[in-house]
């Protein structure tokens, strides 16, 4: 990023937290991906709250922006053990924020597992949750009776540019890894397994450059959705399975079971769009299967008579190429300082919520005025 690019975007972020700045700060906790252009964000995260620590996601972490980072704000390390053990989560919370108001910033349902916990015993109180993904969204959502409010900015409108460039981003990631094997994405079958934003995005593109495409979505609406827009919907998922040369997973959940791998094509490649422990069930693969390395950052999975591929080893492929979508990202983000403040007005039930839309409207207009230019 360019110098004066980096001093618009630090501008802008002071702008929306300005406007949005509560009026009492809470203490935070910050899950993010590690982006190099991120430190802007954190510093606006920084305006309107207390910033007790950082937990950058493992596998999209910029070494630069965290060494950034790291000279104003704790860096902790991120795993998904640390928060589905209840009496881990609260003495960690405890150990930097004892006896605060404390605002959660989340990207997938990190903090579902132990909310309820933290909730009860934490010395101070959890103002709630502001939950950045679909993934996240419905590990929220589908937690039954919530113990404090959840913002989720997972379905705004503002998330669309971003959702759409995103998937976008997938595609691009996936056909560069296959290139450098020699192989093309033309003459492959596709199977895109989720219709939402993302998984839809991806089947456009893959449609526009002469890809056969065949999509399958657990929901009958988005079934539908797929058929209306051109796409071949997948009757028998197995059937699509043993068709498909590629196989892009997009739903959040998984999407792969361990017996599934074994109805592969020969030769298929896999890809998903998040972490390979949300979108694939690689501990049931059976046990007869070897890995190999096979070209740079593709692993070759083998047994007798049968062989994939698998990209990133099952994590987000678009990130291998900076999973850049330009400025439309700080849109989203942009709206989660928007969220700190709607927490902070404690005039919210335990449950799940979204920002104004005056509120999405004015972040819009000001976003308008740094980057439509």
């Amino acid at each position: 990023m360019e110098q004066f690019e980096r001093a618009r975007l630090d501008s802008y972020f002071a702008r929306i937290a300005h406007a949005f700045v509560p009026a009492e700060k809470p203490s935070a906790f910050l899950i993010t991906h590690l982006l190099p252009e991120r430190p802007s964000f954190v510093r606006a995260v920084g305006i309107g709250a207390d910033l007790r620590a950082v937990l950058p996601k493992p596998k999209s972490v910029d070494l630069a922006a965290r060494r950034e980072i790291e000279r104003t704000t704790q860096c902790d390390v991120l795993s998904r053990e640390l928060f589905e053990d209840p009496d881990s989560a609260v003495d960690y919370i405890e150990s930097r924020a004892g006896g605060e108001a404390v605002v959660l910033l989340d990207v997938g349902g990190y903090f579902a597992p132990a909310l309820d916990a933290l909730c009860e015993r934490f010395s101070g109180r959890i103002l709630g949750v502001v939950e950045d993904t679909e993934n996240g969204h419905k590990r929220y959502a589908g937690a039954g009776k919530l113990p404090c409010p959840v913002v989720s900015v997972a379905r705004s409108p503002l998330k669309d540019p971003e959702d759409f460039l995103v998937g976008q981003s997938v595609v691009f990631s996936t056909e560069a890894l296959m290139r450098g094997r020699g192989d093309i994405l033309h003459g492959r079958p596709a199977l895109v397994i989720g219709f939402g934003k993302l998984g839809s995005s991806i089947a456009r593109l893959l449609h526009a450059k002469g890809v056969q495409v065949t999509v399958h979505d657990v929901d009958p609406v988005r079934r539908t959705q797929a058929l209306a827009q051109g796409f071949t919907v997948a009757r028998d998922r197995d059937a699509a399975l043993q068709g498909a040369g590629l196989v892009l997973c997009a739903t959040g959940a998984v999407s792969l079971r361990g017996e599934d791998f074994s109805a592969l094509r020969n030769g298929a490649y896999v890809a998903t769009v998040t972490s390979s422990e949300d979108e694939l069930d690689l501990a049931g693969l059976p046990a007869v299967y070897h890995r190999t390395p096979n070209g740079e950052h593709v692993t070759r999975y083998q047994t007798v008579g049968h062989y994939f591929y698998l990209l990133n080893s099952g994590n987000a492929v678009n990130f291998l190429h900076g999973a850049s979508v330009g400025p439309f990202i700080h849109l989203v983000q942009a709206e989660i300082l928007a969220g700190i403040r709607v927490l902070t007005r404690g005039d919210l039930g335990p449950g799940m919520h979204e920002v104004d839309a005056t509120d999405r409207a004015a972040i819009a207009g000001t976003w308008l005025n740094y980057f439509n230019r």
